[in-house]
C-alpha cells in the first residue's frame, strides 16, 4: 500500500502535527510505502525513510501548485491521501486534485475546529468556510480526530463523513527517566515545553508564579516562537518581577528535550486550546505529572492521579500550582507512576500506528461502515 501525506510544514517551528508526522512515518513505513509532501523551510524535521517533496506553496504559484500536486499523485499513484490541517487552501488544492484523480481522502483537523480556533481571526475563518473549507471538509471520504472531544466538535459543526478516533503517541524508547538524572535538592522545577504561542496561555503562567512568591521555584520555558512574542513574555516576567525565577531556553530536541523532562518535578501546559498535545504524553511518559487545562482532552489526568485538569485562570492555576509543591514525595511518586503506566498502555506510537494503518486498508477495502458514528 501507497500512502501520501499532505502536510503544510514540517519546519521545527511548525509545533505539534509536525511532530505527530515525524513519529507516526517512523513507524508507519514498516507497514506501507509513504510519501510526505510539504512546505520547503530552512529547519525542517528528518523523516527517515520517507520519500519528502518539498515545495514552494506560496500561494502566488496557485497554478503552478496545481499541477505539481497533480503531477505528484500520477507518479505516486496513491491508495489514499492524508491530508493534515486546515483553513490553509493549499490544503483543498491538494485535496481537488486527488478528487479528479478518484483517490480516497482522509482529513485530519489537528484541533482547528475547536471553538477557540474558530473565534480567533473568526471573519477571516467564516470567509474561509464559505469559500472552500466547509466543502473540503465534507468532500473528505473519512476524518480522523485524536480524541473524543474533538470528533464531538466535528459533528457539532454538521460534518458527517466517517471518522475515527486514534489518539498521538510517543515513542517511549527515547524516554530519559527521572532516576538517570541528578535534579538539584530544595528546588521545584516546572517546566513548559510547547510552541511559544499565545494561545498557549504561558502569561497565565507567569502571572500565576508571580502570586506564590515562591523563591524556590524554577521555571523553565522550552520552545520556539516569534522573537517580538518571546520578548514580550520575557518584559512581562521582569514586570512581574519573577524574571530570576524563569529560564527561556528556546526550541530544545532529541536528548536535550528528554533532560529536561527528566529534570521537571511538574509539567505546565496553561492552553487555551489544544486539540490533543502531544507534550501531555511525552512528560507523563517521562514521569511528570501534569497540570493542563479544560481546553484539552485530557480528564483523564484525574481519573487516572496523574495530574490536574483545570479551568483556566490565574487563581485556579496558582491554587493548582500551589497544591502539586505541597505533595509528599510518596505522593509525586505514585502520581509519576500513574502517568508512565497511562502512556505504555494507551498512547505507545507503535499501537498508533499500526491503528492508523488498519483504518488505511479499512479504507482502501471500502469498509465505509466500520467508521460510521
Amino acid at each position: 500500500m501507497k500512502v501520501v501525506h499532505f502536510i503544510g510544514s514540517i519546519d521545527k517551528n511548525s509545533g505539534g502535527t509536525a511532530i505527530y508526522i515525524q513519529l507516526l512515518s517512523a513507524e508507519l513505513i514498516k507497514y506501507a510505502d509513504l510519501v510526505v509532501v510539504t512546505a520547503k523551510t530552512s529547519n525542517p524535521l528528518e523523516l527517515k525513510g520517507v520519500k519528502v517533496y518539498d515545495l514552494n506553496l506560496g500561494l502566488s504559484r496557485w497554478w503552478f501548485l496545481k499541477k505539481d500536486f497533480k503531477n505528484i499523485l500520477l507518479n505516486e499513484k496513491p491508495d489514499v491521501v492524508h491530508i493534515n490541517g486546515i483553513w490553509d487552501p493549499q490544503n483543498w488544492l491538494f485535496q481537488q486534485a486527488c478528487i479528479e484523480q478518484n483517490i480516497k481522502v482522509l482529513l485530519s483537523p489537528h484541533g482547528m475546529l475547536e471553538p477557540y480556533i474558530l473565534k480567533k481571526n473568526s471573519l477571516k475563518k467564516k470567509l474561509a468556510l464559505a469559500l472552500y473549507q466547509k466543502k473540503a471538509i465534507q468532500s473528505a471520504n473519512y476524518l480522523h480526530a485524536t480524541a473524543y472531544a474533538e470528533l464531538k466538535q466535528i459533528r457539532r459543526l454538521g460534518f458527517s463523513s466517517p471518522a475515527k478516533i486514534i489518539p498521538n503517541g510517543i515513542d517511549i524508547c527515547e524516554v530519559i527517566s527521572k532516576n538517570e538524572i541528578e535534579s538539584p535538592e530544595n528546588e521545584n522545577n516546572i517546566l513548559f515545553l510547547s510552541r511559544i504561542h499565545p494561545k498557549k496561555g504561558i502569561e497565565i503562567l507567569i502571572k500565576s508564579i508571580s502570586c506564590l512568591n515562591d523563591p524556590n521555584l524554577k521555571i523553565t520555558i522550552a520552545g520556539e516562537g516569534e522573537d517580538v512574542y518571546i520578548e514580550q513574555l520575557k518584559n512581562l516576567c521582569i514586570e512581574k518581577e519573577v524574571d530570576h525565577l524563569f529560564d527561556f531556553v528556546g526550541g530544545v530536541y532529541g536528548k536535550q528535550k528528554w533532560k529536561l523532562y527528566a529534570e521537571a518535578d511538574f509539567f505546565v501546559l496553561p492552553t487555551y486550546s489544544e486539540n490533543f498535545g502531544i507534550v501531555i504524553i511525552e512528560a507523563l511518559a517521562a514521569g511528570v505529572p501534569v497540570i493542563t487545562t479544560q481546553g484539552t482532552p485530557w480528564e483523564e489526568l484525574v481519573a487516572n492521579n496523574c495530574g490536574w485538569w483545570i479551568d483556566l485562570s490565574v487563581p485556579n492555576l496558582t491554587d493548582t500550582i500551589k497544591e502539586a509543591l505541597a505533595l509528599s514525595q510518596k505522593e509525586r511518586i505514585k502520581m509519576r507512576e500513574n502517568g508512565i503506566r497511562l502512556v505504555k498502555k494507551k498512547y505507545q506510537i507503535k499501537a498508533v500506528a499500526q491503528n492508523t494503518f488498519d483504518f488505511y486498508k479499512n479504507i482502501v477495502s471500502k469498509q465505509i461502515g466500520v467508521y460510521s458514528y
